[in-house]
């Protein structure tokens, strides 16, 4: 996907409005009183987030392939690098076929935040999981093949989810806090240390890792490179010579190998059979 077709999709989605659709109706539980309090975005960032929710990216019917991806975008836990590491990996995974839903979750690390992050942000990546999975129907997509994306802070967000089993609440009064909570798989960008875990389970969804080689946050992504061969599970990794943090979909850095990382990832998923379209329906 060229830079030019890029921004000529950054601007078709920008003459439409995506649907936006709450974690929760009533409110994030245990905070209902503060679903209505304004978010505050400029520029690049959206932030004062306390009615988390999913923005919906879909595909051209004809390009959809039945795969879907969770978006969480990094930010340091204080904002959300909404644009750049949301909305255009939105265009880019559009144009493969693959449905997205970029997450707004809790920012704990926020001035006056009431939250903490390895219970409310965590609790709004299970219910996104949970809430895309239990309407697959409706959006035409495989319940088998919904996956997360993270970068930065956002790797964390999918790591505190990806190892656990992922089971609902079976006599929850909720249907959705019903419904499995755990990605098929995972791509993580120079992602956060947190919810790296101890061991990696041999049940843990395949991983696609990358990051630039200059960036501190290497080390993790090494890291989790040997706990996932040990447990002999599906990972791949790239480790880019150039580059430093937060280099985001590519589209504004000087280095080639960085301007074309995204489709190391669609290759990945399509080596995968992640992109493979689902049966027609009889």
């Amino acid at each position: 996907m060229s830079f030019v077709t890029c921004l000529l999709c950054l601007f078709a989605m920008a003459q439409t409005k995506p649907p936006v659709i709450p974690l929760w109706e009533g409110g994030a539980p245990g905070f209902e009183s503060r679903r209505n309090e304004p978010e505050q975005a400029k520029d690049y960032w959206v932030k004062n987030i306390h009615n988390p929710s999913l923005t919906v990216f879909l595909p051209p019917k004809e390009k959809a392939t039945g795969c879907a991806v969770i978006v969480a975008p990094g930010g340091g836990h204080r904002e959300l690098v909404f644009n750049a590491e949301g909305r255009d990996a939105a265009t880019f995974l559009n144009s493969i076929g693959v449905a997205v839903f970029v997450l707004k979750y809790r920012l704990a690390r926020e001035e006056g935040a009431p939250y903490k992050i390895e219970i409310h942000t965590k609790q709004d990546a299970y219910r996104a999981i949970r809430l895309v999975r239990s309407r697959a129907k409706e959006w035409d997509i495989d319940p088998k093949r919904i996956g997360m994306l993270g970068f930065s802070a956002g790797g964390e967000v999918v790591s505190m989810v990806a190892y656990a089993s992922g089971d609902g609440d079976p006599n929850a009064p909720d249907p959705i806090d019903r419904v499995n909570g755990k990605p098929n798989f995972q791509m993580l960008v120079y992602p956060g240390p947190l919810g790296m875990p101890d061991t990696v389970p041999t049940d843990a969804p395949p991983a696609f890792l990358l990051v630039a080689n200059e960036d501190f946050l290497s080390r993790f992504i090494i890291t989790l490179l040997q706990k996932y061969r040990e447990a002999k599970a599906p990972v791949e990794v790239h480790i880019y010579q150039k580059g430093a943090h937060a280099f985001n979909m590519g589209l504004r850095t000087k280095f080639v190998t960085l301007k074309n990382w995204p489709q190391r990832m669609a290759d990945w998923l399509a080596d995968n059979e992640f992109l493979k379209p689902q049966e027609p329906k009889r």
